[in-house]
């Protein structure tokens, strides 16, 4: 099989159409909104302007087909267009790209049925509404979507829900959730126990309770209570007993989709890392002549590099329809953690500077950090590797299948 990492010109212009237009217009406007110079009105006004530059750009809806108001980009397209719009921090909402709506319009377009799709996911296509995934709760562990406790009982032609949701990212504001509940809790194997549901919101017995404060602020991470929350038997999305492939089948995508905007994160700190060193001078010389500097940027690029193959390997895996979940685990892994080591040697490089709030580097760090915790905790992604790796020998007497399956 050929080897060729050219992109095809369909490919490289919508790069570069990217770039150009989150260079050009949304970093501006984005430098301006962190400054504060807009009130709420104005941050609307500036995001709404946006959002339709990028409609008329052609640039819309990138991970949608075509009849769905999209550009109808496979996941090694999309790589190339996440990790451009990445390098500003809002670039994905105003391609209609961000998480958790790039996901859940996934989970819809595949999973939905027709008029579910066209209460839901055409609203969200066209950008007139929000949505959340809510799966995660505070009394178990996140990892383990089989121990969900939220409830969903069939009464007549409802179903009614209690539970409690937490890290909701997207809540408040959102029209409509996909959650996921137990709905057969003696089922066996436990993954057929939990159901997805549509919930239109707001709805009784639906309550935010608050906007959890993190490191990195409020964020729209949401905690929910859920009390007799009625459902009707049509809303729900999907096969019952169909909740968790639905939850890994969304996933394990946005987990990608996570990595190639990170990667553009990163690109911007060793952009900034070594901008700062050829800038700045200490003892004699530029930062950029030392040693440990120049480490700092090698370790840093080989890193970057690394990720870039792994997303794109894995991409490629997820487009021709081969099994994908070793080789996301490994981009999930390695990529959270990158970020975090760039962002923070460019902090090291820029001084008290990067650790002011003058430039954006105090505010990456933070947002970082919650890399290795989200779609996955570092540990959890690690066992799946260390499992794949075992049965790969143990089947094969040789761990190429879980490596890649390269050389």
């Amino acid at each position: 099989m050929p080897i060729d990492f050219t992109l095809s010109p369909e490919v490289e212009d919508v790069r570069r159409r990217v770039r150009a237009f989150m260079d050009e217009e949304v970093r501006p406007a984005e430098e301006k909104l962190r400054q504060g110079e807009a009130d709420r009105n104005g941050y609307v006004a500036a995001i709404g302007g946006l959002r339709k530059r990028a409609h008329e750009l052609g640039l819309w809806n990138p991970h949608l087909p075509i009849e769905w108001d999209g550009m109808g980009l496979g996941p090694v397209a999309m790589a190339f267009v996440s990790a451009e719009a990445g390098r500003t921090g809002m670039g994905p909402h105003i391609l209609n790209a961000q998480a958790p709506d790039e996901g859940n319009m996934h989970t819809l377009l595949h999973h939905a049925d027709d008029a579910q799709k066209e209460k839901y996911l055409r609203p969200l296509a066209e950008g007139r509404s929000r949505s959340c995934f809510a799966m995660t709760e505070p009394e178990v562990a996140g990892s383990d979507p089989t121990g969900i406790q939220t409830t969903a009982v069939k009464d007549g032609d409802d179903w009614v829900i209690n539970g409690h949701k937490w890290f909701i990212s997207g809540a408040k504001g959102a029209r409509f959730a996909i959650l996921i509940a137990r709905t057969d809790p003696e089922a066996d194997p436990p993954q057929a126990r939990n159901s997805a549901f549509l919930v239109d919101l707001p709805a009784a017995g639906w309550e935010l309770v608050r906007d959890i404060d993190t490191m990195a602020g409020q964020g729209n991470h949401c905690e929910i209570r859920i009390t007799d929350l009625r459902v009707p038997a049509a809303n729900m999305l999907g096969a019952r007993g169909h909740g968790h492939l639905l939850g890994q089948a969304r996933l394990g995508p946005a987990r990608l989709a996570h990595c190639m905007r990170w990667i553009g994160q990163a690109e911007i700190a060793l952009e900034m890392l070594v901008d700062r060193a050829l800038k700045r001078e200490a003892h004699g010389s530029l930062l950029a002549d030392k040693q440990a500097i120049q480490w700092m940027m090698a370790d840093s690029a080989m890193e970057l590099y690394t990720g870039k193959l792994m997303v794109l390997h894995a991409a490629y895996r997820i487009e021709q329809g081969l099994p994908f979940r070793q080789e996301v685990s490994f981009a999930k892994h390695h990529v959270a953690n990158m970020l975090w080591r760039i962002v923070d040697r460019a902090i090291q490089v820029h001084g008290a500077l990067g650790y002011s709030t003058d430039t954006p580097l105090e505010r990456m760090m933070r947002n970082a950090r919650s890399a290795r915790l989200v779609d996955g905790a570092d540990e959890v992604h690690q066992q799946t590797i260390a499992r794949n790796v075992i049965a790969a020998y143990r089947e094969h007497g040789s761990t190429r299948t879980a490596t890649g399956d390269l050389l």
